[in-house]
C-alpha cells in the first residue's frame, strides 16, 4: 500500500510540475504574440508617415495654392 502511495504522490508531483511548466510556456507565448502586435503597428504606422511625406510633397504646389485662395477669400471679408 505505501508503494501505491509513493507512486501517486510521484504522479501528482510531476502533473503538477508538467502543469507549471506549461502555464509559463503558455505566458511567453502570449507575451511573444503582444510584442510581435506591437512591431506590426510600428511597421504599419511607419508606412503611414512615409506616404503622408510622400503626398505632402507631391502635392505641396496645389495645397499652397489652395491655401493661399482660402487666406485670400478670408481677407477679403
Amino acid at each position: 500500500m505505501n508503494t501505491m502511495t509513493d507512486a501517486a504522490g510521484k504522479v501528482q508531483g510531476w502533473a503538477f510540475c508538467r502543469a507549471a511548466h506549461v502555464r509559463q510556456r503558455a505566458k511567453e507565448l502570449l507575451q511573444e504574440e503582444s510584442a510581435q502586435g506591437t512591431t506590426e503597428y510600428a511597421i504599419l504606422v511607419g508606412v503611414l508617415v512615409v506616404i503622408a511625406i510622400i503626398a505632402i510633397v507631391a502635392f505641396k504646389g496645389k495645397v499652397q495654392d489652395l491655401w493661399n485662395a482660402i487666406s485670400e477669400g478670408i481677407n477679403s471679408l
